[in-house]
């Protein structure tokens, strides 16, 4: 029976199981995951047969799309296009496009043209169909060390060393291009011939790299191209330098290698090999930066998951090199949440058994923060700060934090009933909200970072927090002001006298037991 998949139009393929229903969603046990915030946890049920795949939508919130149409169950084929909230995929047979080098870490496919070309015309024509039989078996086994190796630090090493095993050179050395670099870095190199620090001639690989095309000298000292101080130092005789091409136009780095001893040059069948070892070596570089890439990026974004929802955390990753101390002036909606009568309750129950039924509290508030598109700032004790409109500005952020604050109300409802049923304390919740300017970024030292806001904004938050009863909400009037038609419904109005303010505030609650 044909197997299925879905293509997107970036990065892996989702390979669907035959005949056997998968979930897929943003949720953690899901088999098929697409962390996305559009995507819900549990989103849809596919299942593959020998005609296609049938869907079914679990009653996602962005729904589920067949060629551009909302449906809640379909069956789709080949080139229809599926939809979950955001993102969109192509429906195709498994055998159907060339799979990934390496599944595991998505599309590190052959850089286009790398070694097409060392076969075409810059090989002198068909010159490595002539390369002796045990070289081109080198050059396989070669292929198939490299292709293990994701490590750069390791792979470096592990090219040298090759290259000198497959070519008749007194030197080699291997050069990488790093990002926003002016010119080439000696990354790692081999002398045959002495001690001494392969001095590589910028000349000849300099030129290598803007040509992008292979350079070979029969005699360096002769060759008017190359007069640098390092040719004539060395007295370097037969050189050859090969492009590391990612793909057409990206140089990975140039592979040198030379001859300080031999009287003849290297020869046709040399070149080519070396071509072709390169387009090789090209070829793992590529992936061990992609790897090595993707690990940053993973720690990055599981650093920022603490703070941020997934699909926020996962844009902030993706841009970034680094978190530095520092951040900016925003506009933000803040929630302050706290438990009733905490004290009391700390002192009635055992240690253990308050931070239990206080963790269950927080894993459930906290996701219902992310899954509105807000931040986690911290916890302060029994209370929890969020926000809304950093990192990243959303037109709608008072309106998703209050839709938070509400839902997080409910879940507190249902957590006291769970509670209650097990003879466990309920918990009474406050929360208040306030909309205003704050500095939001990064604070701390270089060894500790803590992303948080800091502004009047938070404390006129906590104090309308203190003045919510338990299951209320208070709102500011610069949140109000901020809703959407039909979100300030049941609000109802009141004058507060704030701590630390002379005036009377104006706010607005909903629900809780006044």
């Amino acid at each position: 029976m044909p197997r299925w998949q879905l293509v997107p139009e970036r990065g892996a393929p989702l390979l669907l199981p035959e005949d056997h229903a998968v979930v897929l969603g943003r949720g953690i046990g899901c088999e098929l995951r697409l962390d996305h915030d559009t995507i819900s946890r549990q989103h849809a049920e596919l299942r593959a047969d020998s005609a296609g795949i049938r869907l079914r939508d679990l009653g996602s919130s962005n729904g589920l799309r067949v060629n551009g149409v909302l449906v809640r169950e379909a069956r789709v084929s080949a080139d229809d296009q599926v939809g979950f909230g955001a993102l969109v995929f192509r429906v195709a047979r498994a055998d159907s496009e060339p799979n990934p080098v390496d599944p595991g870490f998505g599309r590190a496919e052959l850089p286009p043209g790398t070694v097409l070309r060392a076969l075409d015309v810059r090989s002198g024509g068909g010159a490595l169909a002539r390369v002796q039989a045990e070289r081109l078996s080198s050059l396989v086994e070669v292929a198939r060390q490299l292709s293990g190796q994701i490590e750069l630090s390791r792979l470096l090493p592990t090219v040298v060393d090759h290259a000198a095993g497959l070519l008749p050179a007194d030197r080699v050395a291997l050069l990488l291009a790093d990002p926003g670099a002016s010119e080439l870095r000696l990354a790692h190199a081999r002398n045959r011939v002495g001690t001494a620090q392969v001095e590589v001639p910028r000349s000849i690989v300099d030129r290598a790299a803007l040509d992008k095309t292979p350079i070979v000298t029969e005699s360096a000292v002769d060759d008017a191209r190359f007069q640098s101080g390092s040719v004539q130092r060395h007295q370097v005789r037969a050189a050859l330098a090969v492009p590391l091409l990612a793909d057409q136009d990206q140089v990975l780095g140039v592979l040198y290698v030379d001859s300080l001893t031999r009287s003849e040059p290297f020869s046709e069948s040399d070149a080519a090999l070396c071509f072709a070892f390169a387009g090789l070596a090209a070829v793992s570089i590529a992936k061990a930066h992609f790897a090595e890439a993707a690990r940053r990026e993973a720690v990055a974004r599981a650093n920022f998951e603490r703070y941020f929802a997934p699909g926020v955390a996962a844009q902030i990753a993706a841009q970034r090199s680094g978190v530095k101390p520092g951040g900016e002036r925003r506009a933000v909606t803040v929630l302050y949440s706290d438990v009733r009568g905490f004290t009391g309750l700390a002192e009635s129950l055992p240690p253990e058994a308050v931070a239990e039924q206080l963790s269950e509290y927080f894993a459930a508030m906290v996701e219902l923060v992310f899954e509105h598109g807000g931040t986690l700032d911290k916890f302060i004790g029994d209370a929890l700060l969020a926000l809304w409109g950093a990192p990243l500005a959303m037109a709608d952020a008072t309106d998703r934090a209050v839709a938070a604050a509400r839902a997080m109300q409910h879940a507190v409802t249902r957590l006291n009933a769970a509670w209650a049923a097990g003879g466990r304390p309920e918990l009474g919740v406050g929360i208040g909200l306030h909309h205003g300017e704050a500095f939001a970024g990064t604070i701390g030292s270089p060894r500790r970072l803590e992303y948080t806001v800091i502004g009047d904004v938070v404390n006129v938050a906590a104090r309308l927090c203190d003045a919510a009863a338990a299951g209320e909400l208070v709102l500011s009037e610069q949140v109000r002001e901020r809703l959407a038609p039909g979100n300030s419904a049941a609000l109802r109005r009141d004058e507060l006298q704030l701590r630390g303010r002379q005036d009377a505030v104006v706010a607005y609650r909903l629900g809780g037991e006044a």
